[in-house]
């Protein structure tokens, strides 16, 4: 098994689409190899540019990449996507639809999609999208963009993951920015206005550059706003554009390393700490009778804070024993 493992592995490392896309599925179902995967990969990997491409549902996100990808195809650039789809991937739905949709029209470019369910987070990234893009990466893509619905964790997920983020909205998004400006305002360098051809394109623009404008964000880049119709194909050339400006911004004093250096650290902290947990749940909780607690907190003897302060102060005085025992 190890040695067809280590023959997909080669296969993905001289771009062979069928080897990455084994991979990914396998690194996706949490395969007992994929440690060894990522492991061999990892080295590989860093060469891409990644773009992150969030925004409410109905925003027109994939039009928007489907255009770019071609803008990028033009360039001569290796593509890949990671499109994070929250539908179920048995229904389908419209989301599966529009992917199906860009496989076709992109199938004979140096161009790989892939659909990636978002782990049951509200269209957040799951670890498995970080993974399957650094084997991308690997394979020799030259850009990567990973596309998310940007509801809840999504907006920190996608900064957290790539080098140059997308806020698309349409002239109808006001009640969205209103609710995920918090988080928009912080994450964003480009924000997109889609569907500009509708009423109301401009006031949506003005209003995304005052909140800029009163943004208490330290920054000396502004994020651009884009007016697009990506249906129509009009905007995308400055879009991608206003992309590579931001790129080359970042390589000045070091920015897009340090931008690497600060996600390498939230990654090994989230690993770490999710680790973790699984350590304590699944191999130290277990063995206490943690039914008789519940029992005392349902009988309002102890509140559920104290009750998880007289666990842990059990586990710190067992730890150096459980260390010893090698878990």
């Amino acid at each position: 098994m190890m040695q067809s493992i280590d023959q997909l592995i080669e296969g993905s490392l001289k771009g062979e689409k069928l080897s990455t896309s084994r991979l990914i599925s396998l690194v996706e179902r949490g395969n007992k190899h994929a440690p060894y995967v990522l492991e061999k990969i990892f080295p590989h990997s860093g060469e891409a540019y990644y773009i992150g491409v969030t925004g409410p549902p109905g925003a027109g996100k994939s039009t928007a990449v489907d255009r770019l990808i071609a803008r990028l195809c033009k360039n001569n650039f290796s593509v890949g996507v990671i499109a994070v789809d929250p539908s179920s991937p048995f229904t389908g739905g419209a989301l599966l639809g529009d992917r199906v949709r860009m496989h076709v029209k992109h199938d004979k470019m140096d161009v790989f999609i892939r659909s990636m369910g978002s782990d049951r987070v509200m269209g957040g990234l799951s670890r498995t999208t970080k993974e399957a893009s650094r084997i991308l990466d690997a394979s020799g893509k030259q850009v990567i963009i990973v596309e998310t619905v940007g509801v809840g964790q999504s907006e920190l997920d996608i900064a957290e993951a790539t080098d140059t983020v997308i806020v698309i909205l349409t002239p109808e998004s006001g009640d969205s920015i209103q609710i995920m400006k918090a988080g928009l305002m912080e994450i964003a360098d480009i924000f997109v206005v889609n569907k500009a051809d509708r009423p109301g394109a401009k006031d949506i623009s003005l209003s995304i550059q005052g909140m800029l404008d009163r943004s208490l964000r330290k920054r000396d880049w502004t994020p651009p706003i884009f007016l697009t119709t990506a249906s129509l194909n009009k905007g995308i050339d400055e879009l991608y554009e206003g992309i590579w400006s931001h790129s080359r911004y970042l390589q000045q004093d070091s920015m897009l390393e340090k931008r690497r250096r600060t996600q390498f650290k939230l990654e090994l902290r989230n690993r770490i700490e999710s680790e973790f947990s699984h350590i304590l749940w699944q191999d130290i909780i277990e063995e206490k009778n943690i039914d008789n607690l519940v029992q005392e907190i349902w009988a309002r003897k102890i509140d559920p804070q104290n009750a998880a302060r007289r666990i842990m102060g059990e586990l710190i005085e067992e730890l150096p024993g459980w260390l010893q025992r090698g878990g």
